[in-house]
């Protein structure tokens, strides 16, 4: 019986080769999905700082607290550690040290603008101050869009658990239940049924008014007959997540309502077609949102059609007007129109979607019409 081969150094490859199109000539990383992608190595942001330093055909250089060292051991690439003790006085020195030997001085050196922390970014310019930094944000997402097979393995799995959890934690959802208690029911289940710790975010629960807010924080107001329900939640597998959204009746609803679920399916169905190799971003936002236009509904679809989805709950590819990215196979991200009529209700449909060779397959497959919970 053999081991998968390990991914990581096809990914310094490719990442040495995105560096060299970028102009640059090393990656500083924070503790994140990009390190996590890059090296397996996951480490908390904490007051004790964590570099990687990336320069190609070289040991990946890391500066990282002494009692973090074991995760080094067996490591499937050459690494060069940089450890150091409790006493902040010593950071300078070793951080120096870890930047003469990626030899950052005088050198273009590109960072996650969204990730490189103050604390880090310091000694980093301390210990090398003639180093320019940039940000390489575009070259790390282009590494990370396109996931292997083992990747969308794990997120169809965490796709599964998800829908596994909420079908176990529908039969307590009824008139009377607040959606704080659903929502903490939901996260229960999510767990019980395999999710990794550390979920993408908390479940958005949301009924009646509140449903018509797309970010809406699960309150203590209980579901009441005529009320839209919106469920948004994800799980993590193997640090890959999902992200999901139905929306319920409880009991009969109002006959708008009811037409605004349908144009959401039928809008959600429609971007989920125009997803194939090929199609820019854009226009599957495009195809969505025709939907909800020619109904007349055009206002109340206040946000993108979806984002992009992987070890982070939003990347690239952002599925927006104007997003020209062109789609390929590998690619995985939501497709999620709503509408939202404020006061009143709102309705979103969420699935998870990736590029194949020939279209595009839907990780999620929980029913999309309006299902009515007594």
């Amino acid at each position: 019986m053999t081991s998968n081969p390990s991914p990581y150094s096809q990914r310094h490859t490719r990442l040495a080769l995105a560096l060299q199109n970028a102009g640059l000539d090393a990656l500083a990383l924070n503790p994140g999905p990009s390190l996590v992608y890059l090296t397996g190595l996951h480490f908390h942001l904490s007051e004790r700082p964590v570099i990687a330093i990336f320069t190609p055909n070289e040991p990946l250089k890391l500066v990282l607290p002494e009692l973090e060292m074991q995760k080094t051991t067996d490591l499937p690439y050459p690494l060069q550690a940089f450890p150091y003790g409790e006493d902040p006085d010593t950071w300078v020195s070793v951080f120096s040290q870890a930047a003469q030997a990626a030899h950052l001085d005088r050198h273009l050196v590109g960072m996650e603008p969204l990730r490189l922390r103050l604390l880090e970014f310091h000694l980093l310019c301390e210990a090398a101050p003639e180093a320019e930094f940039l940000p390489a944000q575009e070259s790390i997402a282009a590494l990370r869009m396109s996931k292997d097979e083992g990747e969308i393995m794990a997120m169809r799995k965490a796709a599964e658990i998800a829908q596994k959890a909420l079908l176990n934690t529908l039969p307590m959802v009824h008139p009377g239940v607040t959606e704080r208690e659903i929502a903490v029911e939901l996260t229960l289940q999510t767990l019980r049924t395999g999710s990794d710790p550390e979920m993408p975010f908390a479940p958005i629960v949301s009924g009646g008014p509140n449903s018509a807010n797309p970010h809406a924080t699960p309150t203590d107001r209980p579901l009441a007959h005529g009320d839209l329900l919106v469920i948004d939640w994800g799980a993590a597998y193997q640090g890959y997540f999902s992200d999901i959204t139905r929306t319920f009746a409880i009991g009969p609803v109002d006959p708008e309502l009811e037409k605004i679920a349908q144009i959401v399916a039928e809008a959600n169905a429609a971007g989920r077609a125009a997803a194939r190799p090929g199609q820019t971003a854009e226009k599957v936002d495009r195809a969505a949102r025709m939907v909800i236009e020619k109904s007349g509904y055009g206002p109340y679809f206040t946000h993108r059609t979806g984002h992009g989805l992987g070890m982070e709950g939003h990347e690239e590819p952002y599925i927006r007007s104007g997003n020209k990215t062109i789609l390929t196979p590998g690619m995985t991200f939501t497709v999620e129109p709503g509408i939202y009529l404020p006061g009143r209700n709102g309705v979103r449909i969420e699935d998870d979607v990736v590029i194949t060779a020939s279209g595009a397959e839907s990780l999620t497959h929980l029913p999309r019409l309006l299902q009515q919970l007594d």
